[in-house]
């Protein structure tokens, strides 16, 4: 558990370092935020290829040296971002970065809730999840203590703070010594596998929903975040300490709301815990993307991201629940970034938007989480239930 934490928390910090400098990026390239802002499509886009990758290899191999690969894979590639000579190696680098991010959820769920009481789904699938906003926690910190700074003569720019994504690679070592595979894959280890494609075919309703439900979530989450703090740089001019410090708040709220909802969602059910989390972005809508002050904008975006992170808190365990058990390293992480795929434009999207109305990013933020939070809500309820069932992987 503590390295699928761990995995997906470092992951996570690399994806969301880019968040904090697109601007930078932009101006040191000479382009405009929104051509910078093809580096999170394209990382979100390739992330489904990384699914399928390292969650065949996960089924086949063992989730263990399967995560371990992952792991050092997208360590090595965040890192040769700070080299990269003009945008074009960048979005290149950022789309092979997204490959291996793409693989490690799915890993580290399938890893986690195969050794583990199914009474302790809900709350461990809370405390997996959290590991995305604990990422973005410490990317904020990261940049509100360091960026800008002078140390040694240097100051730290953006490509400084990409050489922070070789850390992850370190957890390689944690996992060799530390971490056993899945008992669930163990006892599967000799049988026979049935083909993904012949698994899936034989799933595709429930699969094609899932993926549709996964659009839907991840919208939510890279919709209310991916721009948020361009939001506050451009459209209140907030320097990077304020900036963080809203991140950092943020990010609280949505370890609160993973936490919370993860444990609730073990006595109410998945499905009843995932609408009451987004219902209860609604209201959150006019505080987070409209408010003026940094203390209202902070309210904001606390509650929002405690709904958004709530019903995502729940995802792990849910997923894993409803997939089948000889391809669950893959099914899972396969319609999470099938989905992820779906709604990978979201960032240049809403960044076209903000720019046809004079720079409002606060109506394109506003405009999509609204929509979404309500198509959760429909979608959700046509889900199969099947909390605390037993998870086998043959």
């Amino acid at each position: 558990m503590i390295a699928a934490f761990l995995g997906w928390m470092l992951d996570a910090f690399d994806f969301f370092i880019l968040t904090f400098v697109l601007k930078d990026i932009a101006k040191e390239f000479g382009v405009g935020v929104p051509d910078v802002a093809y580096a999170l499509f394209l990382t979100l886009a390739m992330r489904f290829v990384g699914a399928f990758i390292f969650g065949r290899i996960g089924d086949i191999w063992g989730r263990r040296p399967a995560l371990m690969l992952d792991i050092l894979c997208y360590s090595i590639l965040g890192t040769l971002a700070a080299f990269s000579p003009n945008l074009t190696v960048f979005l290149v680098l950022r789309a092979l970065f997204g490959i291996a991010m793409g693989g490690e959820w799915g890993l580290g769920s399938s890893l986690a809730m195969e050794s583990i009481p199914p009474r302790s789904r809900g709350v461990v699938s809370g405390i997996l999840q959290c590991g995305y906003p604990s990422g973005f926690l410490l990317a904020a910190i990261a940049y509100g203590l360091l960026y800008g700074q002078t140390i040694g003569g240097i100051v730290i720019g953006w490509r400084a703070m990409f050489l922070l994504s070789v850390l992850p690679a370190f957890m390689v070592l944690f996992i060799r010594a530390a971490v056993p595979e899945s008992p669930a894959f163990e006892a599967a280890r000799d049988l026979d596998k049935p083909n993904l494609w012949v698994t899936l075919a034989e799933n595709k309703g429930l699969a094609i929903y899932m993926v549709v439900l996964m659009m839907c979530f991840n919208l939510f989450s890279h919709g209310t975040q991916d721009l948020y703090p361009t939001f506050l740089e451009r459209q209140h001019d907030f320097d990077p300490h304020t900036v963080s410090l809203l991140a950092i708040v943020a990010n609280i709220g949505a370890i609160i709301g993973g936490l919370g909802f993860g444990a609730v969602s073990e006595r109410i059910g998945r499905i009843n815990g995932i609408t009451i989390a987004a219902l209860i972005a609604l209201p959150a809508l006019p505080l987070w993307a409209y408010s003026t002050t940094p203390i209202m904008l902070g309210v904001g975006a606390f509650v929002m991201q405690i709904a958004v992170q709530g019903a995502w808190g729940i995802i792990p365990a849910h997923l894993n629940e409803l997939s089948p058990g000889a391809a669950r390293a893959t099914i899972p992480a396969f319609v999470y970034q099938a989905g992820n795929f779906l709604a990978s434009y979201n960032g240049p999207f809403q960044a076209r938007l903000a720019a046809s109305h004079d720079g409002d990013y606060a109506f394109a933020l506003a405009v999509v989480a609204g929509v979404i939070a309500v198509a959760i809500v429909i979608i959700i309820r046509f889900s199969p239930e099947r909390r605390g069932e037993l998870l086998t992987a043959h």
